[in-house]
């Protein structure tokens, strides 16, 4: 795995791709599998597949996608988020050819069988995904479900069990969607130092970026919307992030 990475993200909703403003309000953009087959050809170091009403309506992983976007043949690796249940739903996502799983509802229902799942599958595919914000100088993990908030602090991290995951996405849920937005603060007040970072949530500028992928504990940054505002967006976000040990950013037409 690269030391940094470029996670181009695909919002998907009853279905579709959408642009997504806050988890408010969206914008369609049309099939995941043109959005995820387009990220491959441009040089992402990895895709993430973010299925954000699976849970809430009490579906399940959506197979029938994963079924779709496994018959694309990508070289790049497929993050799922989204409707993963228990353990069964994270192993059939895998089986149907993701790398990871980014692990949420599961943090708050059933984070014991993170164990069993990390032995099973092995601690590099999991990946906690955690929406947070900050008030009063202080980081807030959000239950999207129910919109409860909490202090985030070593005691209520210490229940999570992540010892068993690789490393936790973060994502500036308030932020998400508006132009270089993310909140810069969130990686340097989140209490484990330890932990490999992934940032989401606002980004869409390369500086930024930049600035993110700096700091020792931050792997990766997501970008979403951002990539779906001009023409081979990533490239143009690889080329200005200089000194960064990224994959090569790349036309299909290069391939030929």
């Amino acid at each position: 795995m690269l030391k940094k990475r470029l996670i181009g993200v695909v919002t998907v909703r009853q279905g579709w791709a959408v642009q997504s403003f806050g988890y408010r309000r969206y914008l369609p953009l049309g099939k995941p599998e043109v959005l995820v087959e387009n990220l491959d050809r441009w040089g992402a170091d990895e895709i993430l597949i973010s299925c954000i009403d699976r849970s809430k309506t009490g579906h399940g992983p959506d197979f029938k996608l994963l079924e779709r976007i496994a018959a694309l043949g990508l070289s790049t690796p497929v993050i799922y988020a989204g409707g993963v249940r228990n353990r069964a739903d994270a192993v059939q996502v895998v089986n149907l050819g993701a790398d990871r799983i980014l692990v949420d509802a599961m943090l708050w229902d059933l984070p014991e069988e993170l164990e069993l799942l990390s032995r099973e599958l092995g601690n590099q595919a999991l990946i906690a995904h955690l929406p947070v914000g900050i008030r009063g100088g202080a980081l807030y993990w959000r239950n999207y479900r129910s919109g409860e908030e909490c202090l985030l602090d070593h005691a209520l991290l210490s229940r999570m069990h992540l010892e068993w995951i690789s490393e936790v996405m973060l994502t500036d849920w308030g932020h998400e969607g508006t132009p270089g937005a993310f909140d810069e603060a969130i990686p340097k007040l989140f209490p484990l130092e330890d932990k490999p970072l992934l940032l989401f949530g606002g980004f869409s500028d390369s500086a930024q970026i930049q600035r993110v992928l700096a700091l020792n504990n931050v792997v990766a940054a997501g970008v979403g919307n951002f990539l779906n505002y001009k023409e081979h967006a990533i490239q143009q976000i690889k080329r200005n992030l200089v000194g960064v040990p990224l994959r090569a950013a790349h036309y299909a037409s290069e391939e030929c």
